[in-house]
């Protein structure tokens, strides 16, 4: 899924006010994480996932490789907070997140 800078700036925003429902602690992405990630999105579609660390480019490879195993989209990162987004896989649920057409 590609998204256009106007609808991750809409997403950003809606996400401004969403607390951490994943932490990711010492240990790293583990799988539990992981399928702690997966239903979090299919339940709430944007998800803020707080990571335990300082090291920044861990924290990049994180993103790149929680987006690649479950096919969500990087929205923001910013210090030890990172913001992912996927739509909602099954067409009979309703889109909790609305991204505005552009």
């Amino acid at each position: 899924m590609k998204l256009n800078t106007k609808q991750i700036a809409h997403l950003r925003g809606l996400a401004h006010s969403l607390n951490p429902v994943v932490m990711i602690g010492n240990n790293g992405l583990t799988e539990n994480v992981l399928k702690e990630i997966e239903l979090n999105l299919n339940a709430h579609e944007l998800i803020k996932i707080q990571v335990a660390g300082d090291d920044r480019d861990a924290r990049k490879t994180m993103l790149a490789e929680i987006c690649k195993k479950t096919n969500a989209v990087a929205v923001h990162h910013i210090g030890k907070q990172l913001v992912v987004y996927r739509a909602s896989e099954t067409v009979k649920e309703k889109a909790k997140v609305v991204i505005p057409k552009l």
